[in-house]
C-alpha cells in the first residue's frame, strides 16, 4: 500500500510506520527541511525513514497535494493527517476551512477505494463519538467539511498514541505546548458514491395486446426495474420474501404467481386519494422493440431517454382539471390487490392453495424514514368455502408470525414483538403510511404489527402487513378469499436494523456486500453521523384551493434526489382581513448513503422554492 502522511511534525508517526510489510511511505511536512530538522528527535526519525526507503517531502501545502506528485504517482491507498491546526489562536472557522481545503486536495490523490485518516483532539470533530460532545457551531464539523469533497465518515475509533512505538505528539510547528491527545479520535473517511443525475426515461410495455410507452415519473427513474426479487439477487428484500414463502409452504400448498402481473392499473381505485398514486400518460402505439426485456418487471420491454410532455408532469402529479377524467387514465400499480382479486374472480385458483404474488408497487406519500414511494409487496391469497375463513385467517397469521420470528432469530437475539391486532383497535392517526393506504383500498380485518428494540415504533408497533377478506359468488357456490399483504421492504428494514428506506435503494455496493446470498444480517452503516442541514420555507396558498401536501413532498423528493429526510409543518397562519392562509415548513436535508454538503443542500432549497411556486401556484414569502 502507498501511504501518504500529511503535516508531519517531528516525523515520529512516519518512523513508527516505516518498515511495515507491504507499505511504501511518503511523509510530508509543511515546513522547510531546515525548520523541520531542528525539532527534537526529527533528525533521527528522518534518517530512519530514508534508510527504510521512505520518501520525504518538505514545504508541502495540504491544500495542494496534487502539485507535488506526477499523475502516475497520485493514487495513495491511505492518507494520514494527524492533529491538523492553523496555528496560534486560530478559531474553529479557520480550522474548518483548513479541513475543507485538505479534503478537496486529498480527493485528487486518493485511490478509488482508499481511506483518509484524520486524528483530532477530543471534542473538535463535533460527532457523537466525542465525549463530551461540543455544540455543533463550536466544533470543526469534520463530517460536513469532508462531505464537501465527496467523503463520508466510515469509521471512528480512539487514537491510541501510547500504542504507536516512538510516537511523540508535537504542537503546532513543534511549539512547546503539545496537543492534548487524551481522548483523541481517528476519523476514517472513504469516497461517497456521487450524486446521480437522472435523465428522463421512457418505458415500453405490452398492454392489451398492443405496445405502448410512458414516461417514468422522475422520482422513480432510479428505482424502476431494479430487480430486487430476481432469481440471482442477494438483496435482503428477496431473502425475506424467499424465506417467508419457504416457511408458509410448510403449512399451505404454495403457488407463485408473478409473471403475468401488469405494471399499470387503469382508472381510479375506489376510496384511494388521487394524489397517492403516480398517474402516467400513454404515448401512441409504437413499433415493436427488438431489445431484450429487462429483468424484474416481466411486462417491461425497454427503456429509453425522453423529454417530458403530456398531461402529467414528471412526478406523476395530475392537475385539478384532469382529476375529473381519470376513468380512462393509467397509473403505476399502487397495489397487487386488484391482480389477486382478478385471480379469484376468474376462478383461477385451487381451493386451499396459497397463491403468492410479489413485485414492486408505487405510492406517492409523505417523506419519512419508513414511508416509501416504491416498495415490494408480497400478497398471499387463499380462497376457502364460506364459514372456513376464520380458521384460515388464524392459520395464515400464525404462520406469518412464526416465519417473521424465525427470520428475526437468524439476525439478532434482541427482543421482537409481533402481533395480530384487530383493525377496529386503531385510530387513523396511529397508522403508518403503508397501513393508511391499505385502509383506502378496502376494509381491513387485522393488522400485523412488529416492534423490535431498535425500531422506535409506537406502543402498537409498526404495521408490516394487513389481512382482509372478501366474499365472492362463483356459480352456485360462495367462497371467501383471505388476502394477506406484507411490506417486504419494511420487514427487511426492521429485521436488519436499516434506519432509512433510502438505504435499500443505494447504488453503493457496500450495502449489498453485507448480505451474502440467502442470508440476513444486522446492517452496519458505512456512513456514520451524516450531517443534516435545516431550511425553512413559508408561502401563501392560492385562494380557494386545497393544499396538496403529498404533491409538496413529491416535489421535494424530485429536486433533492431523495436528499430530504423529513418535512415538518412549523406554522399555519390565516390573515384575518383577507382570509389568506400561509404555511411554514421546515425541511431537513440528510443522506444516509452518500456525502451531502452544505452548499448542495442550499442549492436544493433554492430550486425547491422555485419549483413549488411554479407547480403548486403558491406565493413565496
Amino acid at each position: 500500500q502507498r501511504v501518504l502522511l500529511v503535516g508531519e511534525g517531528n516525523f515520529s508517526f512516519a518512523a513508527a510506520l516505516c518498515g511495515t510489510a507491504g507499505t511504501r511511505i511518503v511523509a510530508t511536512c509543511y515546513e522547510s527541511e531546515e525548520e523541520a530538522s531542528g525539532r527534537g528527535g526529527a533528525a533521527e526519525n528522518l534518517e530512519r525513514l530514508r534508510e527504510g526507503g521512505a520518501e520525504v517531502l518538505f514545504s508541502v501545502d495540504c491544500g495542494k497535494l496534487k502539485d507535488y506528485f506526477l499523475p502516475e504517482n497520485r493514487e495513495f491507498d491511505r492518507i494520514y493527517f494527524n492533529f491538523p491546526h492553523c496555528g496560534r489562536k486560530a478559531g474553529v472557522v479557520k480550522n474548518r476551512e483548513l479541513l475543507a481545503r485538505f479534503f478537496r486536495s486529498a480527493a485528487d490523490v486518493l485511490a478509488e477505494d482508499g481511506e483518509v485518516h484524520v486524528a483530532l483532539c477530543n471534542g473538535q470533530g463535533g460527532t457523537p463519538a466525542d465525549q463530551p460532545r461540543r455544540e455543533w457551531h463550536n466544533s470543526w464539523q469534520i463530517v460536513a467539511m469532508a462531505a464537501g469533497a465527496g467523503f463520508i465518515l466510515s469509521n471512528v475509533h480512539p487514537f491510541k498514541a501510547e500504542a504507536i512505538q516512538g510516537y511523540q505528539c508535537t504542537g503546532y510547528r513543534s511549539q512547546d505546548k503539545t496537543f492534548c491527545v487524551a481522548g483523541a479520535l481517528n476519523h476514517v473517511f472513504t469516497r461517497s458514491t456521487p450524486r446521480a443525475e437522472f435523465t428522463p426515461r421512457s418505458c415500453r410495455i405490452e398492454l392489451e395486446r398492443r405496445e405502448v410507452s410512458f414516461q417514468v415519473p422522475q422520482v422513480l427513474v432510479d428505482k424502476i426495474n431494479r430487480g430486487f426479487l430476481d432469481r440471482n439477487s442477494n438483496h435482503p428484500v428477496r431473502t425475506v420474501k424467499e424465506k417467508l414463502s419457504a416457511e408458509l409452504s410448510q403449512a399451505f400448498p404454495v403457488r407463485e404467481t408473478d409473471s403475468c402481473l401488469s405494471l399499470l392499473h387503469q382508472g381510479h381505485l375506489n376510496g384511494v386519494c388521487h394524489s397517492n398514486v403516480f398517474w402516467i400518460s400513454l404515448s401512441p402505439e409504437v413499433a415493436a422493440s427488438t431489445e431484450e426485456k429487462p429483468n424484474g418487471l416481466t411486462n417491461t420491454l425497454s427503456f429509453s431517454h425522453v423529454e417530458f410532455g403530456g398531461d402529467t408532469d414528471q412526478n406523476g402529479l395530475v392537475s385539478v382539471e384532469e382529476r375529473c377524467h381519470v376513468s380512462n387514465r393509467y397509473c403505476l400499480r399502487p397495489s397487487l390487490l386488484p391482480s389477486a382479486q382478478a385471480i379469484v374472480e376468474r376462478g383461477a385458483f385451487i381451493p386451499g392453495t396459497l397463491h403468492v404474488l410479489s413485485g414492486p408497487v408505487f405510492r406517492q406519500c409523505l417523506i419519512s424514514p419508513h414511508s416509501m414511494p416504491v416498495f415490494h409487496e408480497m400478497l398471499c391469497v387463499c380462497a376457502v368455502n364460506r364459514g372456513s375463513e376464520d380458521s384460515c385467517i388464524q392459520m395464515l397469521a400464525t404462520n406469518i408470525k412464526a416465519s417473521i420470528d424465525s427470520l428475526h432469530q437468524t439476525v439478532s437475539a434482541s427482543r421482537l414483538d409481533i402481533s395480530l391486532q384487530e383493525a377496529t383497535n386503531f385510530e387513523t392517526a396511529e397508522l403508518n403510511d403503508f397501513a393508511a393506504f391499505e385502509s383506502q383500498l378496502s376494509e381491513i380485518q387485522y393488522f400485523i404489527c412488529m416492534e423490535t428494540e431498535s425500531s422506535g415504533s409506537s406502543e402498537k408497533g409498526s404495521c408490516v402487513g394487513i389481512i382482509r377478506t372478501a366474499l365472492y359468488e362463483l356459480g352456485s357456490r360462495e367462497v371467501v378469499a383471505v388476502f394477506a399483504s406484507l411490506n417486504l421492504d419494511l420487514l427487511a428494514m426492521l429485521l436488519c436494523g436499516v434506519p432509512d428506506w433510502r438505504m435499500l435503494w443505494t447504488p453503493d455496493t457496500r450495502f449489498l456486500h453485507q448480505f451474502p446470498r440467502g442470508q440476513l444480517r444486522l446492517f452496519k452503516s458505512f456512513s456514520l453521523y451524516p450531517p443534516s442541514y435545516v431550511h425553512d420555507v413559508s408561502f401563501w396558498l392560492p385562494d380557494g384551493e386545497q393544499f396538496d401536501e403529498v404533491a409538496f413532498h413529491t416535489v421535494a423528493r424530485q429536486v433533492s434526489g431523495e436528499a430530504v429526510a423529513s418535512i415538518q409543518l412549523l406554522d399555519s397562519f390565516q390573515q384575518a382581513e383577507t382570509g389568506r392562509r400561509s404555511l411554514c415548513y421546515r425541511l431537513t436535508f440528510q443522506c444516509w448513503d452518500r456525502a451531502l454538503s452544505c452548499q448542495e443542500a442550499a442549492e436544493m432549497q433554492l430550486l425547491f422554492r422555485k419549483e413549488i411556486e411554479h407547480r403548486l401556484a403558491v406565493t413565496l414569502r
